[in-house]
């Protein structure tokens, strides 16, 4: 089962992208809490991909693909924007307190402890976030 979101390089389309993963949720029987989970995903993954991801202030159109076959679920997110992979991005050092913390890092950080694999590739000047993860474990 595919299936595809479009949605425009402006922080209000992650309402769009929230109503759509409750949707596809609800069609799929997925458990409300992987939901909630999936959906910080999201969030975070397209709030870096919008807030850093564009050199200027046009209009670009981010794709949103999601794939279920079997226990394996793969969210493909792709963007035209500046080349960046954000799986060599450090993760933060979580022992020290808050204040003493640089701040960001926590976003990708999230990502990779909720989903099973995050991978990055880059094909035709275009940014390739994978996400999977195994809704049955």
């Amino acid at each position: 089962m595919d299936k595809v979101l479009l949605v425009n390089n402006k922080i209000e389309e992650l309402t769009k992208v929230a109503r759509f993963m409750e949707e596809l949720g609800e069609e799929w029987g997925l458990p409300v809490p992987l939901v909630f989970s999936l959906n910080l995903v999201m969030e975070e993954a397209l709030t870096n991909t919008i807030s850093y991801g564009f050199d200027n202030n046009g209009s670009h159109t981010i794709e949103i693909n999601i794939n279920k076959t079997g226990p394996l679920l793969t969210i493909i997110i792709t963007d035209d924007g500046r080349e960046y992979d954000p799986t060599q991005k450090k993760d933060p050092d979580i022992s020290l307190p808050a204040e003493e913390r640089p701040i960001g890092g926590l976003g990708i950080f999230l990502i990779k402890k909720i989903m099973d694999s995050v991978r990055y590739k880059r094909t035709d000047n275009r940014n390739n976030l994978i996400l999977t993860k195994n809704i049955e474990s």
